[in-house]
């Protein structure tokens, strides 16, 4: 049938805090490199064409004989130079290596980054040590200032040629150092400057990275390290004052330091316009704020009296190179102005240019076909070699540099800000074309690259979104951004999107049209993901109907409608009203698609799902058997759905005590996810999850361990460290420190879960009781009762409001606490509530329910702690009964209600009784669970518990 937007196959949800991994329903989501070493730079000496006149008296006098007074001597660095520590080592060693032979280095990047001084400071670092027989500075702005600056190294001597200068250089054998300060000039060819040798020295400054093709290594000149630039601005903020070494010995000063050069990205020219301005006319306290609210007035003026010979402000730098870019250059320039400063990738572009959709709004379409026909954008084609050749010419000028690693492009923070400030025309327009742009490039298709993709783009839409009312987006754009945000956690932006394309929808096409019920069943979906389970029934009854009305009863969308609201009803732990619906839609689904239609396949998941909620394994393996193999035949055995269907069977045999079969069914759907989808994928991460689950309850904690780190710094990578799939891979990691006795582990891991889900989910999303209850826990586990009590009961208290009084998770809740009593020797009072929980859990789940079973042998602990033993005995036969009957004679739940009933039996001095009872279940444990598994091994410490007090 044909889907929502955001419906897809069932889920299944990662193993949870302290139990198996759960089922999933329809009807909701599924899911600088530096510069290398360059070649040596080897020339033979030229032969001059052209009257070159050289005094030969010149060709045999030594470079220091040379009159200093001629030639332009290379400035010193400031007072206040301070770091570089690992570039001047790096710098050192290049020119100290193979003396005799050529070094060219050339240091790249930012303009106000600190290339000329750094290199003012190597230089006079190496005259402290005599390294070069004479340094030669040659001011490279320009062709004309590299003539003039040659012609004068000694007229005298050489001859009044910058051309002689050079064939004069090339024949002295000596180490010499010419010094090219600022080449900037992309259209200049530096190298026709260097002397025609294979000796000598040369040094370059420059933001164009290209220049990096003549040397024999370099390095990009970047942000200064954190404590740099620290001392760097209180240097320069108190200098001359008679309290100078007092403030730089002073904490706050130097906390109030961090704070600022964080806020300027350790920006060398920035730090020091900071420290100058601080030093005329403020304080170190007051500037941040300043700065915040005028960073571009700031930036964009120097103080006349600052120690930094650099005349320009920060943004006056950069201006100078933007005034020298082609309009391709200055429109991509504008362009990275509405996108995040990280992640600019060719792919955005060139999924727009070839997209087949149209904009709402012809005046934007327009607007976005001519911003990437300046890209590379021709008809319905893409051209990258136009793209390339536009972010070429922005590395040239340092403004981008590439990220290898993630085949994309960054700009530097600062940069990114001033890049506003260069938009020519309407800036509200850019921002809007922009976005418009991002959300051509969006595709509704599932495969793994889609998904990769669609992540990527979450801070670039934040990005463009900044500044602009959601209702001037058009509906088209809305849609696809709200799906980015959806497959990235981020439900209340989705939500607001989706809020704003719902009554747009209304109001130009009516409340009965299909897109605008799509789009209500998108925002009930987002409803759901949120745990808003009220407002997603209330809007998913309301599609349901309209869609009964207006395309019938079987129609596939209504079909999909149907399941949508099941899902809801399942979601608050209504099985019985979720499993009729499942069931109508399960046989419609059969007569109106066919047995063997995707779709209802997913139905029989779903009802599957159910089944499993309420206990009823066996009806839902059944199920899951006959819809695993019909996946395998229609779809094929490496399909998602295929795989999906794989791991519900699996988490049927897991909660029935079969870990084997779950195992080995894990490990080819992991296997399989692997190859099909990546191993990156979520599907592939839920399902490692899932196996180390297993792993879990079969007592392997260390490759429980193991698999759980790997899934959570996995999905730190790849969904971000505050999606909320990341956020479960913690809880799971925390709870196998917990079943390990790393209570302190345990605990640092969900302290930072429950503050991350309050802070993305809310305070009362189910997930964040959850978290919560997972630390209360932890706290018992350590004997902190009262921490576990209070945290607990502000849990139970928080499930009654949200879920309702009779929720599975609310009567959890209620038994967590009872527990919590228990270990506080508070007997009756945790006798009341557990009296509470079994009689609710009778009449909402059933008697015969594993968790009503649960409740049962909790209330016979407590009467067992009161001696209480005859009451204790009747209701272990009970449970034991029960759990035979219902999950089977081998089930581990079942062994432990045998092994609890022979502890009461020990207590009743019943010893023969016990003992029978014990050898059973240690038996049994060992062939089902294995001789090493940590139940295993209790049940023979009961056994030789049971021997000795029969002194045997």
């Amino acid at each position: 049938m044909a889907m929502d937007s955001f419906s897809s196959g069932p889920i299944t949800i990662m193993g949870g805090i302290g139990g198996s991994g759960g089922h999933g329903l329809g009807g909701g989501i599924g899911g600088d490199g530096g510069s290398g070493e360059g070649p040596q730079f080897h020339v033979s000496n030229f032969t001059v064409h052209g009257d070159v006149h050289v005094n030969p008296e010149a060709r045999n006098q030594p470079l220091h004989a040379m009159r200093q007074k001629d030639h332009k001597l290379c400035p010193q660095p400031v007072i206040s130079f301070t770091g570089r520590k690992d570039i001047l080592q790096e710098m050192h060693q290049h020119f100290d290596c193979n003396r005799g032979s050529q070094h060219i280095f050339v240091l790249h990047g930012l303009g106000g980054s600190g290339k000329s001084e750094l290199a003012f400071k190597f230089l006079q670092d190496s005259q402290a040590h005599h390294r070069f027989s004479k340094i030669l500075f040659i001011d490279a702005t320009n062709e004309q200032t590299i003539k003039t600056d040659l012609e004068i190294i000694d007229p005298a001597v050489v001859g009044e040629s910058a051309e002689a200068s050079l064939h004069w250089l090339a024949e002295k054998r000596e180490e010499w150092l010419l010094f090219f300060d600022n080449a900037d000039d992309v259209q200049l060819d530096i190298s026709k400057f260097f002397p025609r040798c294979t000796f000598g020295n040369i040094l370059i400054t420059t933001r164009n990275q290209e220049l990096c093709i003549h040397a024999s290594a370099g390095s990009r000149v970047s942000d200064m390290e954190p404590e740099d630039a620290k001392d760097l601005l209180l240097q320069l903020a108190y200098r001359g004052r008679s309290d100078k070494q007092e403030k730089l010995n002073s904490d706050e000063q130097e906390k109030l330091a961090v704070a600022i050069v964080k806020e300027l990205h350790c920006f060398a020219l920035a730090v020091s316009q900071a420290g100058g301005y601080i030093h005329v006319r403020g304080k170190l306290s007051g500037y941040l704020k300043l700065y915040q609210s005028h960073r571009d007035q700031l930036l964009q003026h120097a103080e006349i009296q600052n120690q930094d010979r650099y005349r320009l402000a920060v943004y006056a730098t950069w201006n100078l190179s933007y005034k020298k870019l082609s309009s391709p250059g200055r429109t991509m320039l504008q362009i990275c102005s509405s996108l995040h400063h990280e992640g600019i990738s060719e792919e955005i572009f060139e999924k727009a240019s070839v997209s087949q959709e149209k904009l709402d709004d012809s005046e934007l379409q327009r607007e976005v076909t001519q911003l990437l026909g300046a890209l590379g954008k021709q008809d319905r084609n893409w051209d990258s070699w136009v793209f390339l050749r536009v972010m070429g010419e922005l590395e040239s000028y340092s403004l981008i540099e590439q990220d290898e690693q993630n085949d994309s492009y960054r700009i530097h923070p600062l940069v990114h800000g001033w890049s506003v400030t260069t938009v020519e025309t309407n800036r509200h327009l850019l921002q809007k074309s922009v976005l418009s742009m991002i959300g051509l490039s969006i595709s509704w298709d599932f495969e793994n690259e889609d998904y990769k993709y669609r992540r990527k783009l979450l801070q670039h839409v934040t990005r463009s979104l900044d500044s602009l009312n959601k209702e001037e987006i058009c509906t088209f754009v809305a849609t696809r951004i709200a799906r980015v945000y959806f497959e990235g956690g981020w439900w209340k932006d989705a939500e607001a999107l989706e809020v704003v394309v719902m009554e747009m929808r209304k109001r130009v096409l009516g409340e009965e049209h299909p897109s605008t019920l799509t789009s209500m069943a998108n925002l009930a979906s987002t409803y759901r993901n949120q745990g808003r389970w009220k407002d997603a029934e209330a809007l998913e009854v309301v599609v349901m109907e309209m869609r009964k009305r207006v395309l019938g009863e079987e129609h596939p969308d209504t079909l999909t409608s149907m399941a949508n609201l099941a899902s809801t009803y399942w979601n608050q732990g209504r099985w019985k009203d979720a499993e009729a619906l499942f069931v109508v839609v399960m046989e419609m689904s059969k007569r109106v698609l066919g047995e063997e239609h995707p779709d209802t396949l997913t139905s029989m998941a779903n009802l599957a799902s159910t089944y499993w909620n309420q206990g009823r394994w066996k009806d839902a393996e059944a199920l899951e058997v006959v819809e695993m193999e019909m996946s395998k035949r229609v779809l094929g055995e490496e399909h998602p759905s295929t795989l999906t269907s794989m791991a519900n069977l699996a988490s049927t045999y897991r909660n029935q005590g079969r870990w084997k079969d779950a195992e080995v069914l894990e490990v080819v759907v992991m296997e399989m996810s692997k190859r099909v989808l990546g191993e990156e994928h979520p599907s592939t991460l839920t399902s490692m999850a899932n196996l180390a689950s297993t792993y879990r309850n079969q007592g392997r904690w260390k490759d429980a361990e193991a698999l759980e780190v790997v899934v959570m710094e996995m999905s730190k990578r790849v969904l971000g460290e505050e999606h909320p799939s990341t956020l479960t891979s913690m809880a799971n990691l925390a709870s196998t420190y917990q079943n390990q006795g790393r209570w302190k582990d345990a605990e640092a891991l969900e302290v930072v879960v429950m503050e991350m889900r309050k802070r993305v989910l809310g305070e009362e999303h189910p997930d964040t009781l959850t978290s919560m209850a997972n630390l209360a826990s932890t706290y018992r586990n350590q004997g902190r009762w009262k921490d576990a009590e209070a945290l607990e009961v502000v849990v139970m208290e928080m499930s009654k409001r949200v879920l309702g009084e009779e929720h599975p998770s609310t009567l959890t809740s209620m038994a967590n606490l009872a527990s919590t009593y228990w270990n506080q020797g508070r007997w009756k009072d945790a006798e009341a509530l557990e009296v509470v929980v079994m009689e609710m859990r009778k009449r909402v789940l059933g008697e015969e329910h594993p968790s009503t079973l649960t409740s049962m042998a909790n209330l016979t602990s407590t009467y067992w702690n009161q001696g209480r033993w005859k009451d204790a005995e009747a209701l272990e036969v009970v449970v034991m009964e029960m759990s035979k009957r219902v999950l089977g004679e081998e089930h581990p739940d079942t062994l432990t209600s045998m092994a609890n009933l022979a502890s009461t039996y020990q207590n009743q001095g019943r010893w023969k009784d016990a003992e029978a009872l014990e050898v059973v279940v240690m038996e049994m444990r060992k062939r089902v669970l294995g001789e090493e598994h940590p139940d295993t091994l209790t049940s023979m410490a009961n056994l030789t518990s049971t021997y000795q007090n029969q002194g045997r």
